[in-house]
C-alpha cells in the first residue's frame, strides 16, 4: 500500500485537536479541534489508504463464528480522547480506550472467539479503529469508526502468547498519533492445554546442579512499554516522533509509576518526607489513582509477567538483582536463565521467575535515558524491611505475611485478568492511568482498594 503525497498532505486535518507538524513536507504545524467531514471524505476518496479486498478475504462473519460451537468471549472498547496527567503537575491530550491507558487487557484461552466491538461516541472528536494482533484476519476489518458509529468483528484466538492491539487511526492516517498517545493494549491467549511448570536450576553446596520445579500456577504481573511525544502544551509532537526524540518512556502509560510513596517512606523510614528512591515524582495522596505504587510478591513463588514493547524504542528487559528464569514468545521457549531479553516494536514475551531472596528489584528497560525518563518498575519480595513485627504489634495485620501485597495491594493496572493458572493476588489497589471515571467506578464496585482513604488511617496507627 502506498500512501500518495495528497494523503500525507492532509494528514493532519484529521488528528485530535492537537499540533501536528508535517515534517516530512512543509513543517507547517495544522491546528484542528473537531473533525473535518470534507476531509475524511477527501481521504475515503484517496487511493492508496483503504484496502480494498477481493471476496477472497472478506470480512469475518460473526454469526457463523458465534454459532460454531466455540466459547465466545465478548470485547467492549470505546474510543475517548481525554486529559491524563504527566510528571510535573501537567497534562497530555490523550486519546484512549475505555478511558484508560493501555486499555482493558483481553484474556481467552486459545480456540476461543473474541468478538470485538468498538463504539465512538458522538461528541469524540475523530474516528478509531482497532487492529488486533492476536487475530489472523483480512485487514479490512480494522477500518475505522467515525464518530457516532459502532463497528463489530469476531475472530479465533488460533495461537497462544501475549499479542498486541492498536488503534489503525483514520483508514491508518494519524495512526502513530492515536497509538503513541494511548490507545493501545493487549490481549492474552492461554495455551488450550495450560502453561508449564518451571524448572529453575541452582547450584548445591558440593557445586553439584539443583533442579527445582515450581507448579504452573503463578502470581501475574502485566508490564506495557511505550513512549510519549509532546510539545510543550501536552499535544502530540510528530516532528519529535519521526527523529525518535521522546519526551518520556511510559510503563503502562506512566512515567515511574512502580516506585514508593510517601506512605513507603513512613513505613520503612518513618518520615513521609525521607524519599526511598531515586525518583518518587507522584508521592502524595492528592495523586489518588495516579499515586505511584510497588509491585509486592512473596520470595519462592512463581511469578509470571506478560510483558509487551507498544512503542517506537527497543525494550532490553532487565530486572536488577534477578535472572529470568525462563522467556515464552509464541507458546515456545526462548530461553532459560538469562539477564535481560530484547524486544522489537509491537513484540511481546512472558517471563517466568522466582525472586529467591527478599528485597528490592527493579525491572528496567536497559537502555540508559529510557531508564532515566520513566522506565523503572520496583518488585519488592518478601518482608526485605523487616516491618511484620511492627504491622502486626500495631494491629494494622493480625498476622505476619509473606509478601507486603497482604496489607496495602497490588496496582490494579499492573495485573492481568485472572485466566489459566492464575493465583490471585491477595488484595488489589486502584492506581493507574484512568480518568476519574474509571476510578470511581472501580472503587464503587468493591473489588478494589482506594490506598488514598487507607493510608491516612494506617499512618495515625503508626504514628500513635
Amino acid at each position: 500500500m502506498l500512501f500518495t503525497i495528497a494523503a500525507v498532505a492532509v494528514m493532519g486535518a484529521t488528528l485530535f485537536g492537537s499540533t501536528y507538524t508535517q515534517t516530512q513536507i512543509t513543517g507547517q504545524s495544522l491546528d484542528m479541534s473537531q473533525m473535518d467531514v470534507d476531509v475524511m471524505d477527501k481521504i475515503r476518496n484517496m487511493g492508496g489508504l483503504q484496502l480494498v479486498m477481493p471476496e477472497a478475504f472478506a470480512e469475518t462473519d460473526c454469526g457463523v463464528l458465534e454459532n460454531s460451537g466455540r466459547k465466545v468471549v465478548e470485547f467492549n472498547l470505546t474510543g475517548e480522547s481525554v486529559e491524563l496527567p504527566i510528571m510535573g503537575g501537567k497534562t497530555y491530550n490523550a486519546m484512549t480506550f475505555s478511558g484508560t491507558v493501555p486499555g482493558p487487557t483481553l484474556r481467552v484461552t486459545q480456540g476461543d472467539v473474541v468478538k470485538m466491538t468498538l463504539v465512538i461516541p458522538d461528541d469524540e472528536v475523530t474516528g478509531h479503529g482497532n487492529d488486533m494482533h492476536a487475530s489472523q484476519m483480512s485487514a479490512g476489518n480494522f477500518e475505522s469508526v467515525n464518530p457516532g458509529e459502532t463497528s463489530q468483528y469476531c475472530y479465533i484466538a488460533e495461537s497462544a502468547g501475549i499479542f498486541k492491539y492498536h488503534c489503525s487511526g483514520v483508514k491508518l492516517i494519524g495512526m502513530d498519533q492515536h497509538v503513541l498517545s494511548g490507545m493501545y493494549g493487549i490481549a492474552i491467549v492461554d495455551p488450550a492445554n495450560g502453561y508449564k511448570k518451571l524448572m529453575v536450576e541452582k547450584t548445591s553446596g558440593s557445586g553439584e546442579l539443583d533442579r527445582k520445579f515450581y507448579d504452573a500456577d503463578a502470581l501475574e504481573f502485566q508490564l506495557q512499554y511505550n513512549q510519549l511525544y509532546l510539545t510543550p502544551e501536552g499535544n502530540y509532537d510528530a516532528g519529535a516522533m519521526f527523529q525518535h526524540h521522546n519526551t518520556a518512556t511510559v510503563v503502562n502509560g506512566m512515567q515511574f509509576g512502580y516506585v514508593p510513596n510517601m506512605a513507603h517512606n513512613l513505613l520503612v523510614n518513618g518520615d513521609v518526607n525521607k524519599n526511598i528512591f531515586v525518583a518518587q515524582p507522584w508521592n502524595g495522596l492528592e495523586h489518588k489513582q495516579y499515586q505511584s505504587q510497588l509491585l509486592f510478591v512473596e520470595n519462592d513463588q512463581h511469578v509470571r509477567l506478560f510483558v509487551e514493547n507498544q512503542g517506537n524504542e527497543p525494550v532490553f528487559f532487565h530486572i536488577v538483582g534477578e535472572i529470568l528464569d525462563r522467556v515464552v514468545q509464541g507458546n515456545r521457549v526462548q530461553s532459560a536463565a538469562t539477564e535481560t531479553w530484547l524486544l522489537g516494536g509491537s513484540q511481546g514475551m512472558i517471563v517466568d521467575l522466582v525472586f529467591d531472596e527478599p528485597g528490592a528489584y527493579a525491572a528496567v528497560n536497559h537502555d540508559y535515558a529510557a531508564i532515566y525518563t520513566g522506565a523503572a518498575t520496583v518488585f519488592v519480595a518478601g518482608d526485605p524491611f523487616g516491618l511484620n513485627p511492627v504491622l502486626v504489634e500495631k494491629g494494622v495485620i493480625p498476622a505476619p505475611v509473606a509478601s507486603y501485597a497482604y496489607a496495602l495491594g497490588n496496582p490494579s493496572d499492573a495485573v492481568p485478568p485472572m485466566g489459566m493458572n492464575s493465583i490471585a493476588h491477595p488484595a488489589l489497589n486502584i492506581h493507574g492511568l484512568y480518568t476519574d471515571e474509571v476510578a470511581s467506578e472501580m472503587q464503587a464496585s468493591g473489588d478494589y482498594v482506594a490506598l488514598w482513604e487507607v493510608i491516612p488511617v494506617v499512618a495515625e496507627i503508626l504514628t500513635s
